[in-house]
């Protein structure tokens, strides 16, 4: 029997980088997977790829109204779920002092406000026992230039996760997130970037991780279902995926 099989998913941020990384995943576990995005193009492909044991859903996280919606095809399609993925999310890096209203209601509505809502409306639908796991960012622990409306969204994001965890503890629900260094994705993190950038930034990733290098797609995946299913003793916790960056190891002069 695959692992996973029998088990009901959800990924909100599903058709790209991480997201789809866990998705695929679960699929070839055995589980049945209700995804989320909201670029037609990636759901497209995604649908491709997952066939008929995944949901792909187009979804706004910044919508109060799709994600009532979502709560509604959830309870349709799967009824009661084991594990929901909070993957959705944006980042611009923007100087402090060149960042608008515009860029600050945007980041904090999907970033924190969507994830928030969502969560609190998806709740009721996952079991006795079932889990979350919420993606942030080591960006939401350092002061990395650029990045000051993203790594506070996170931040944020971080605290909400971790009363939720407490107040889950009557149902059993583990509250987990999971904390993504340097990832080889195809925004490279951050949207807008232009090729020249990325591989900027790509480098500096390469420069400052004490691994030397950028985690894959898949490293990701497997610390999250690590979390949704194996550390059953686990709760309000944050697992770095970030090749010991957040930790601040250095490594030997060679």
């Amino acid at each position: 029997m695959e692992k996973y099989t029998g088990k009901k998913t959800v990924v909100i941020g599903g058709t790209t980088g991480m997201g789809l990384a866990t998705v695929m995943a679960l699929v070839k576990g055995g589980a049945q997977v209700l995804l989320t995005g909201q670029t037609e193009a990636h759901l497209e492909a995604t649908r491709g790829q997952v066939g008929t044991q995944a949901d792909v859903i187009r979804f706004n996280m910044a919508s109060m109204t799709d994600i009532h919606r979502l709560y509604e095809l959830i309870e349709d399609k799967l009824g009661q779920v084991d594990f929901v993925f909070m993957n959705a999310g944006i980042a611009q890096l923007e100087p402090f002092d060149q960042v608008t209203e515009a860029t600050y209601e945007q980041t904090f509505n999907i970033n924190t406000r969507g994830a928030f809502f969502t969560a609190q409306r998806l709740a009721p639908l996952v079991k006795e026992g079932g889990a979350f796991v919420f993606t942030t960012s080591i960006a939401d622990g350092r002061g990395t230039p650029g990045m000051s409306i993203y790594a506070g969204s996170k931040a944020a994001l971080r605290a909400f996760a971790q009363v939720l965890a407490a107040e889950l503890l009557p149902r059993g629900i583990r509250v987990n997130v999971v904390s993504p260094g340097f990832i080889k994705t195809e925004t490279m993190g951050a949207a807008g970037l232009s090729e020249a950038e990325k591989a900027t930034f790509e480098k500096v990733g390469d420069t400052i991780t004490p691994m030397k290098r950028h985690g894959t797609v898949e490293e990701v995946a497997r610390a999250v279902l690590f979390l949704a299913f194996d550390a059953t003793f686990t709760t309000g916790s944050t697992l770095f995926v970030d090749g010991g960056l957040a930790q601040g190891l250095t490594p030997p002069r060679e």
